[in-house]
């Protein structure tokens, strides 16, 4: 069995700051989730995997949250929010709610592909190889809602498999790549937790702990893998960072409040993120809810 894995789950602009932050304030602890053996990012999660995974420190990325500079500014619609509500709300199926999200995907008139891979290359900021560390990215296929993961032996570069991974359904166009169209990582599960299966100790940052429609949740996924043996905890944000965040995870003014809010939120997650991570730390105070940390 591997022993570490640090799973990234999607959550927009505003999701990815306060996992910063909450990665930040664990470092700050004492506990630094980047040592992962392997680290699994899902949209938004998976820009900040990548990142991670080829050398930029926590420090740095959180630093870039607080600059105030603009990001992506991505405008969703009122129209795409309903389109996207309608398919994904339509069945309480699981299969038949991504597929019919794919077929809206598929449907919708956005942007064209490569202006997408220019945005998450903007976000990227220069990280273009796969790294040499267990990186993996998942991703949706848009016709039959199966879920991918992709990896440096996958024949896509890693901007392709990140763009694949955050292709938001109706607002961002489903990614041609292998001869199939795909659609954002998290349109079946936010975090997918469960492909750390397999892993000693997991810890999970999920700002959002499930997709919209009959999906699961990433609390329970990682209650799976406890009860099949794991030491885990997924770690969701707090009253306080959901303040932060307001109503549009794209809003990117928010950025700096999400991130601080996140890394304020560490401190309560200390001592439990320590005990799943494997490193004791006598000293930290216990945390302050455990309701979410699956051991």
């Amino acid at each position: 069995m591997a022993e570490r894995a640090l799973v990234l789950g999607g959550g927009g602009i505003i999701g990815g700051a306060w996992e910063i932050g909450m990665l930040a304030g664990l470092v700050e602890a004492g506990i630094d989730l980047t040592a992962a053996d392997t680290v699994i990012g899902t949209s938004a999660g998976s820009i900040i995997g990548a990142r991670l995974a080829s050398g930029v420190s926590v420090e740095e990325l959180y630093e870039g949250q607080l600059d105030g500079a603009p990001v992506l500014d991505v405008k969703v619609t009122a129209g795409q929010t309903a389109r996207f509500l309608w398919a994904a709300l339509g069945s309480r199926d699981p299969r038949r709610s991504v597929r019919r999200l794919g077929r809206a995907a598929l449907a919708s008139r956005t942007v064209p592909p490569a202006a997408v891979l220019e945005a998450v290359g903007t976000l990227l900021e220069g990280t273009a190889a796969w790294p040499e560390r267990d990186l993996r990215l998942t991703a949706v296929d848009a016709h039959s809602g199966d879920l991918e993961v992709f990896d440096a032996a996958s024949g896509v570069t890693l901007p392709e498999a990140v763009a694949a991974s955050c292709a938001v359904p109706v607002v961002w166009p489903p990614l041609p790549l292998t001869g199939r169209q795909w659609m954002d990582g998290g349109s079946r599960s936010t975090a997918n937790v469960h492909l750390a299966r397999g892993h000693h100790r997991v810890i999970a940052l999920a700002p959002i702990p499930k997709a919209v429609g009959p999906h699961p949740d990433a609390r329970d996924q990682g209650a799976e893998l406890a009860a099949a043996g794991a030491l885990v905890a997924v770690l969701t944000p707090d009253r306080a960072a959901r303040k932060a965040f307001g109503r549009n995870m794209l809003d990117h003014t928010r950025r700096a409040a999400a991130a601080r809010a996140g890394r304020a939120q560490a401190t309560a997650w200390a001592e439990t993120a320590a005990e799943v991570w494997g490193r004791a730390r006598a000293d930290a105070p216990a945390p302050a809810n455990l309701g979410t940390a699956l051991r």
